[in-house]
């Protein structure tokens, strides 16, 4: 009873934050408690429509994730649209060889008359989240990332 109490009054932001710093493998099938059965999910690499759809994604997605963790930075929300900026430190081992990474990013939300989500959007920069940790590409990005800074 506590945890609902407490749950209460905390924003909508604020319940997402604490969903996403407590969602791991083992939890996936609790994704449908927060997000709409006709959600629209979007972020640098997939569109996913559908919270079923959306399961599967992350199912993938953490398959290999060994730790994964959001510090909110700044965040508004007015009636049933919201923005939190965050800071995610994580550790996949298809990326960066399992090291812990920091990847800066935002999400535009938007809530449906029944509380759960039916939009969700992340915005980050793709190459601070794999391309700079392969290799070839890594070197790569670092290159055009100098160039373009000196110009």
């Amino acid at each position: 009873m506590q945890n609902h109490k407490m749950a209460q009054s905390m924003t909508p932001l604020q319940q997402f934050l604490q969903f996403y710093n407590g969602l791991s493998s083992n939890n996936l099938a609790s994704l449908h408690q927060l997000y709409h059965p006709e959600v629209v999910f979007i972020d640098p690499v997939h569109t996913v429509k559908g919270s079923d759809a959306l399961q599967q994604y992350f199912t993938h997605a953490y398959a290999r994730l060994s730790h994964c963790h959001f510090d909110a930075k700044t965040q508004c929300q007015q009636g049933d649209s919201g923005f939190i900026s965050w800071q995610m430190q994580f550790a996949h081992q298809a990326i960066g060889r399992g090291k812990l990474i920091t990847l800066d990013g935002c999400t535009e939300l938007g809530w449906h008359a029944d509380g759960r989500i039916v939009f969700h959007r992340d915005y980050y920069d793709l190459t601070d989240l794999i391309y700079r940790h392969l290799p070839i590409l890594g070197w790569a990005t670092a290159q055009v990332k100098r160039r373009m800074a000196n110009d």
